[in-house]
């Protein structure tokens, strides 16, 4: 018998943001970002992650204060409700507010890379600590997309994150504390996604369970552009987006990083009942 994976877990998408490339500025206020969490939840959300700063190409970053102002509140909120609650940052001080504020997870999309001190956060408070490949900040990532050595994206994505295992274990972050995420869209053409999508043993041979994001993104409204190139608009990308959930099911990623939950859960309960025993690894 084929060993039955856990459930992949949905990880629905809240940004206290005014520009993020989806929905910025719908949810800036508390209030709106709360209620669109609890909603999220209500769909179908194992876990809701919550971030203060857009990582769009091109974004430039907030202030570290108004990252905190952003997403405290919320994460001390929607954790008060019994959620899971996860924090998207990539700076120490607000991964130690967020985790004194209810979360649980540190979701960084840097791995370490833009501030080393948020390591040191992770250990000494023994949260959930995603690492995703990362090689620049939004404003001038495009300008990193080239993956031109032997094994091309595969094995410098591979490479790379081996080398953040490498120093979150120097920080003294537990094994079963990481989970690996590979950065689709981070200093990443649309050929590159696809091609770290196709088969993602060789991140699963890291040993390490794996989120991905792809909702909504450029390469999804690229696939889909029109008869004159214009890529289909962000809300419009949800049906290709099932397919990556899907595949990704049958990849046996932990968890996948969504916008629209329901449609998520949906696409998951097709699969479910298509695959009673799981998915063959």
């Amino acid at each position: 018998m084929p060993e039955v994976p856990e459930p992949m877990r949905v990880m629905g998408i809240v940004n206290v943001t005014p520009d993020s490339f989806s929905d910025g500025g719908r949810f800036l206020h508390a209030d709106a970002a709360v209620a669109h969490g609890l909603r999220l939840v209500a769909e179908g959300a194992d876990l809701l992650d919550i971030g203060g700063e857009s990582t769009r190409p091109g974004a430039t970053r907030p202030l570290v204060e108004e990252e905190l102002a952003r997403v405290v509140p919320v994460i001390r909120e929607l954790a008060a409700t019994g959620a899971v609650v996860s924090v998207d940052t990539m700076r120490a001080e607000v991964a130690a507010a967020a985790v004194a504020a209810g979360a649980t997870i540190v979701n960084d999309v840097s791995g370490g890379l833009a501030d080393p001190a948020i390591l040191d956060v992770v250990a000494g408070t023994g949260v959930t600590y995603v690492a995703m490949h990362w090689r620049a900040h939004g404003s001038h990532m495009d300008d990193f997309a080239r993956y031109d050595g032997p094994g091309g994206v595969v094995a410098a994505v591979r490479a790379e994150l081996g080398e953040r295992l490498e120093a979150i274990a120097a920080a003294g972050i537990a094994e079963h504390q990481v989970i690996l995420d590979p950065g689709l869209g981070f200093a990443k053409v649309g050929e590159h996604n696809w091609t770290l999508l196709r088969d993602l043993g060789w991140l699963r041979e890291l040993g390490f369970p794996i989120l991905v994001g792809a909702s909504r993104k450029t390469f999804l409204g690229r696939l889909l552009a029109g008869p004159d190139g214009t890529p289909r608009p962000v809300g419009e990308r949800e049906n290709a987006h099932a397919a990556v959930v899907l595949h990704c099911a049958g990849q046996g990623v932990w968890g996948m990083r969504v916008h629209d939950v329901r449609a998520t859960r949906d696409a998951l309960a097709a699969y479910a009942a298509l695959h009673p025993t799981g998915a063959l690894r």
